[in-house]
């Protein structure tokens, strides 16, 4: 930092956090990962949560942090991020050979000769890929590949088929490989949805990434700047930033950032949580909010009401096809809170928004 130039801010607004010494929270989800790392029987892990909840932050985190979480025989492990929407990673042979340039580049120099040559297969298919993963458990490495944004694979599915899947399965079966695979969805949500019959989408463990604890959203609020150990915002504005973003990582990032360019600015709090309203009015984020709302709607509402028309042409009684979309709504919604797609506060409003009861 050049003589008197500000600080930089200490918040992340948008992408992932890169710096290890800004990253709060999630001790949990790191220890997990390790542990099922260090195992005799390393178990492939699936990392599910919505946008913007920190998934791509916590993998990248791991991939700075692991060794200071596996002290003993940390030599045996070779462990990259590697995000999926890259072109790179747009065929199955592209694939591979991001992994084996990730891999080699973290390898140490008196080691690259005797692991670099299975690598040097071209081209580096399937087969080949499978082989060189298969000497490195010879030589005494397992390869570990956080896979961010797994949803880009399922744009391809003509090259990413049922053989890919099942060739990465046998791998991980066989203690040759780990994977730790970032998603909104579980991985056998998108087997359904896309018709996979790999068993690959049955990973072995699966961690579901939540909002912060309330402590870490007071240490979040709390970072300092990358220059200094005080905290860069006052205490007046940390909890400015806790009451904005609540324990939402993400919001949180983006309230602190705001006051923080406030602040730098000469601006006030009104201008900080204008530019951090917009943000989150943002449809990134209301449509995730408004989904389930159109989606109940439609499923409970629309759809009875259609098919109960239909049975009203074929010549149903008029009674009994109300009392039939009654019972339908009912059942319906009585699923959803079962299978907890629903609460019953939100079954309770839904029901009186529609029956106009105040």
């Amino acid at each position: 930092m050049t003589s008197g130039a500000l600080p930089a801010n200490p918040f992340v607004a948008a992408g992932m956090i890169e710096d290890p010494r800004l990253f709060v929270g999630r001790k949990d989800e790191l220890h997990a990962i390790a542990s099922r790392m260090k195992g005799d029987q390393p178990t492939s892990i699936n990392i599910v949560g919505e946008k913007h909840i920190g998934k791509s932050s916590l993998l990248r985190h791991f991939v700075l942090t692991w060794q200071q979480r596996v002290l003993n025989n940390s030599s045996n492990y070779v462990v990259i991020y590697l995000p999926l929407r890259g072109v790179d990673c747009q065929t199955e042979t592209g694939f591979y050979e991001a992994v084996a340039e990730g891999l080699l580049s973290h390898v140490q120099g008196w080691q690259q000769r005797s692991l670099q040559n299975c690598w040097k297969t071209k081209p580096l298919n399937r087969q080949a890929f499978s082989d060189a993963v298969k000497q490195w458990k010879q030589q005494g490495k397992l390869p570990v590949l956080c896979l961010d944004d797994f949803e880009s694979l399922l744009k391809y599915p003509d090259k990413f088929d049922n053989g890919f899947y099942d060739n990465l399965r046998s791998l991980m079966d066989s203690n040759a490989l780990m994977l730790v695979v970032a998603s909104r969805k579980q991985l056998d949500v998108y087997a359904n949805e896309h018709r996979f019959v790999s068993s690959f989408f049955n990973i072995g463990h699966t961690i579901s990434l939540k909002e912060l604890t309330t402590d870490e959203a007071i240490e979040l609020s709390r970072l300092p700047t990358r220059s200094t150990n005080g905290a860069a915002l006052s205490v007046d504005e940390q909890n400015h930033a806790q009451q904005w973003g609540d324990r939402h990582p993400y919001k949180l990032q983006l309230a602190g950032y705001y006051l923080w360019e406030a602040r730098q600015q000469g601006k006030d709090k009104k201008w900080a949580k204008q530019q951090f309203e917009q943000q989150v009015a943002h449809p990134k984020f209301k449509a995730k909010g408004q989904r389930w709302q159109l989606w109940l709607h439609w499923l409970v509402w629309d759809l009875p009401v259609r098919l109960g028309r239909i049975a009203k042409f074929i010549g149903g009684a008029v009674d009994d096809v109300s009392n039939w979309i009654i019972g339908m709504v009912i059942l319906l919604l009585l699923v959803l809170v079962l299978v907890g797609v629903l609460h019953w506060n939100e079954v309770w409003d839904f029901v009186r928004d529609k029956l106009g009861i105040k």
